[in-house]
């Protein structure tokens, strides 16, 4: 079975660092790029950060530049998303996806995980 699966969420205060991970099971994530998407309550789904399957090419969205950094181990079959400088607008789920194009839109991708909350409160 292709799952995906996040960990890493919680509870945290304005400007603390949390570190969401993607780890892969059933399939290998080496041939695919890999996406993080949020919801908050009431929005709609954003991209937050994709990275290409070799690592070479990442984006991001220009609310978390500076501030969170996507990254990749592919022997561990594991996708990093590092956020620090946590403020509270970025408090929503968070998804990573799995697909063949490396894109910052949420259709393309074939494979999600179940999501993990974030939460930025003092």
């Amino acid at each position: 079975q292709l799952q995906l699966v996040e960990s890493g969420g919680g509870l945290v205060q304005p400007g603390g660092s949390l570190r969401l991970s993607c780890a892969a099971s059933g399939f290998t994530l080496v041939h695919y790029a890999i996406g993080w998407f949020r919801q908050a309550p009431g929005k709609e789904r954003e991209g937050v950060s994709c990275i290409s399957s070799s690592g070479a090419t990442t984006n991001y969205a220009d609310s978390v530049k500076g501030r969170f950094t996507i990254s990749r181990d592919n022997a561990k079959n594991t996708v990093y998303l590092e956020m620090n400088s946590l403020k509270p607008e970025d408090t929503a789920v968070y998804y990573c996806a799995a697909g063949t194009i490396t894109t910052m839109r949420w259709v393309p991708y074939d494979y999600w995980g179940q999501g993990t909350q974030v939460t930025v409160s003092s």
